[in-house]
């Protein structure tokens, strides 16, 4: 009977169902639930990326999988199959560097705070200053910078026949469980792989399997770049490769095992592992470096215990319990926040189905897919470049393919490392912000540095970029070298975390620190402006555009809102000094808020704006987002002022640029534009795996983009929790669950015909809730889960209730 059924289902079904039914069986029955939930077969759902065919160019087909320190990729070759991947210490640059290295800081005979104070001085009486001038007094080669590098290639080759012979191929990545997959039919056998990178058990762990016995046989090597020493050995079923970078003879070593059910092991006479005729096969892969983030030497151990430990654990373990592992640490995040837009699953490949969206080809519904995949695509990418212990998403999250990088696919911090992290907090991922704090920790004694040679100041600070070797001084590039507010701007990710957790130890031991080194660099920086009569930045560089001025407006905007995140966190810390100098210097600060002549919020001091300019930074706009100093609730004036300026930039851009307008008109309560730009960036800038495209590939667009989709469904910083503030008119139903708003509140909402039905919240500390939505009538009330009605007050589409530590209240509108 059971026979029949198979025979009678589809094909592509039939083909997955009889590959994966020799895994089943082995798997014990504890385990059939969980698996069935989140297995490594490809599932039906439409939260799958995928392919029909295997994958030629790494940027635009790859398929992405990692566990925060390593990345690998999967393109799925029938005869070859190489599994390319990275471990995000594997650097060249830094100390040891042939070039040298000096951390892009100048030396104390240099004379740079002199240097600094002429250019202020000539910018107070000029106003203005070209790019090209400033940087040709302050700018600096940088040497021994180094980038990001490809750490190894595991490399699977097969005497399968080419793509001509293959029936039902399909590789795929399912976002549910953070597997990816291979099938195909050759010869009336189905073949499967499958791949994952563990968290707990920090490996790649890759299965090969088919649905008769006997029938894989494939050779196994471990590949690496030639910029680097190599040492190759084998030894009972495990390959070892390691050796030094050329350039800064940092330590690198990768481990391969093989763990075979039936057929024999050899090795081939080209040096490599060769399986004959066994019934399964799978491997595991650990890689690591001498990499320690300390300054000023930032090296530590060898790796190769680490990595030996990790292999022997995992091969001990077993492929079912570190999938078990995997699966129950990756789905205790990812599950915590559900979308639904009444959206229609395509049975498309996922290029297949971008292609269409471009071309109105699809169905409402199923764009409405597409969308819905792309937000929970960025969550799953952020789990897979940011988990503790590791460094933070970079430019290219956890991936690459090259030996220099684009842009060595560093930490840019005029937007980028920023924009990687603004959908932790809204999409309930709080614990991928532990590597970026680590991070920015580290940076504390090179920015001192900084801030004394180039500046002569205490605190801290950065420029434009860093590395992982504490990079945070001068580069020469005239338009984009100068973003002293670096810090200032980055340390506001402390105070989001703290205001979105609650967490006041957080904010006392380990925010306010940062914050206050932040703040008192600028506290020592800041000049008097006679012209206006206010505390002004200067040098100002609004990024990438223009001249160098005297308080242009994204400078402004940031100090206004670290001094005064600062301030409240040196009230709480106690620390009264500090609040006086605050406090003084905030009431003669220039926000950097003005309205120009043709109505638009001006980008600098001087009313200088072009009309006709569409450049792609919008920097000027950082006081609508990240910062919540313009609002249309609380200054729609200022409001409206941002709508001119966006409306005259336009809708286009880059991934990142596109991005960040889906915030703006969120920020701005226009949902229809805000889609525009999502429809925009998956139009324009998105590749066919859905990476967001520079071009090339950088990742900062798949974040920022989930970003704005949350904005347009909750926020919260306004000190109110405002439901549905930016719904566009093509998602009219829908629900969402486990967003967050800050206070540590979880929120869930569902709507129909474009109003709110229900939202239910749950905040983890007791006090008065804020809940805004414009679907609230007389009739809208708040009920616990019980039923019981609590006394609730209603104005202006604002209800306020007082609100119990874990109790979950329903608001009917």
């Amino acid at each position: 009977m059971l026979t029949h059924q198979i025979q009678n289902l589809p094909d592509r079904t039939r083909q997955s169902f009889l590959c994966q039914r020799n895994l089943y069986l082995s798997i014990p029955l504890f385990l059939l639930t969980l698996l069935s939930a989140g297995s490594v077969q490809a599932t039906s759902d439409d939260l799958t990326l995928w392919f029909d065919h295997p994958g030629q160019n790494w940027e635009s087909e790859s398929l992405p999988i990692g566990n925060g320190a390593l990345g690998a990729t999967i393109q799925g070759g029938i005869q070859q199959d190489i599994i390319e991947f990275s471990e995000k210490t594997l650097w060249t640059g830094g100390p040891g560097s042939v070039e040298g290295y000096d951390f892009g800081l100048p030396d104390k005979q240099a004379g740079y705070p002199q240097k600094f104070r002429e250019v202020q001085t000539a910018l107070l009486e000029r106003r203005s200053i070209k790019p090209e001038t400033v940087a040709a007094k302050l700018g600096r080669n940088h040497p021994g910078y180094g980038s990001f590098q490809a750490f190894s290639e595991i490399v699977l080759t097969t005497d399968n026949k080419g793509l001509e012979q293959i029936k039902n191929y399909r590789r795929s990545l399912d976002l549910t469980s953070a597997t990816a997959s291979v099938s195909y039919m050759l010869d009336g056998v189905n073949y499967q792989r499958d791949y994952f990178v563990s968290y707990p058990d920090q490996v790649i762990v890759i299965k090969l399997s088919s649905d008769q016995p006997g029938k894989i046989s494939f050779s196994a090597d471990l590949r690496t770049a030639d910029n680097r020493s190599q040492q190759k050995s084998i030894k009972d079923a495990r390959i070892t490769l390691k050796g030094a970078l050329n350039d800064n003879q940092l330590k690198y070593e990768t481990q391969m095992q093989l763990v075979q059910q039936n057929g024999t092991l050899d090795l081939s006479d080209d040096n490599q592992l060769q399986v004959s005729q066994a019934d399964s096969v799978w491997l595991v892969v650990s890689a690591g470096t001498n990499y320690a983030n300390r300054y000023p030497h930032y090296r530590g151990d060898d790796p190769h215990q680490t990595v030996s430990e990790r292999v022997n654990n995992a091969v001990t373990t077993g492929y079912q319990q570190l999938l078990k592992r995997h699966l129950e640490d990756y789905q205790s995040l990812f599950e915590r926040v559900t979308l639904n837009l009444d959206q229609q699953p395509s049975p498309l490949p996922t290029d297949t189905l971008l292609a269409q969206y471009r071309s109105d080809k699809n169905t409402a519904a199923t764009d409405r897919a597409l969308e819905r995949l792309y937000f929970q695509y960025a969550r799953y990418l952020l789990i897979s470049s940011s988990r503790k212990g590791s460094l933070p998403a970079n430019l290219q999250g956890a991936w690459n393919h090259y030996q220099q990088a684009p842009w060595s696919a560093d930490y840019h911090v005029n937007i980028n490392l920023q924009m990687n992290y603004w959908l932790a907090e809204t999409t309930n991922l709080s614990e991928t912000t532990s590597p970026l704090f680590d991070f920015i920790d580290s940076l504390q004694s090179p920015g001192k540095l900084a801030a004394q040679r180039i500046f002569g100041a205490n605190g801290w600070t950065m420029l434009l970029n860093t590395n992982i070797w504490g990079f945070s001084g001068l580069i020469a590039w005239p338009t984009a070298f100068w973003q002293p507010e670096a810090a200032a701007w980055i340390s506001q990710h402390y105070y989001q975390h703290y205001l979105f957790t609650g967490d006041q130890d957080f904010l006392l031991k380990r925010a306010y620190p940062i914050m206050r080194g932040a703040a008192q660099f600028w506290l020592d920086v800041l000049v008097w402006d006679k012209q206006i009569g206010k505390w002004v930045v200067a040098p100002s560089y609004s990024p990438e555009h223009g001249d160098f001025s005297v308080g242009a407006a994204m400078s402004q905007q940031i100090l206004l809102n670290l001094f005064r995140t600062t301030l409240d966190a040196a009230q709480q810390a106690g620390d009264l000094p500090m609040v006086d100098k605050l406090a003084d210097k905030l009431a003669e600060l220039d926000p950097g808020l003005r309205i120009g002549s043709w109505g638009q919020l001006q980008e600098w001091q001087d009313d200088l704006d072009d009309q006709k300019s569409t450049h792609r930074h919008i920097s000027h706009l950082f006081a609508l987002h990240p910062s919540n100093q313009i609002s249309p609730l609380e200054t729609p004036a200022l409001a409206n002022a941002a709508v001119k300026t966006l409306n005259a930039r336009g809708d286009g851009g880059t991934g990142w640029s596109q991005a960040w307008k889906i915030n703006f008109w969120a920020r701005l309560f226009d949902g229809n534009r805000a889609h525009k730009l999502l429809a925009e960036l998956l139009d324009h800038n998105s590749l066919d795996n859905l990476w967001s495209n520079h071009p090339p590939f950088q990742i900062d667009g798949n974040f920022g983009s989930a970003a704005g989709i949350a904005e347009m469904l909750l926020q919260s910083q306004n000190h109110e929790i405002h439901l549905l503030p930016a719904l566009p008119e093509a998602w009219p139903k829908g629900a969402v669950s486990g967003l967050k708003a800050r206070g540590n509140v979880t929120v869930d909402i569902t709507w129909q015909t474009g109003k709110l039905v229900e939202a239910k919240v749950q905040p983890m500390q007791s006090g008065q809730l804020r809940v805004r939505s414009n679907s609230f009538t007389q009739h809208s009330k708040v009920t616990t889960e019980q039923g019981q009605r609590i006394t609730a007050r209603l104005e202006d589409e604002l209800i306020t209730f007082k609100a119990e530590a874990n109790q979950r209240y329903r608001i009917t509108r």
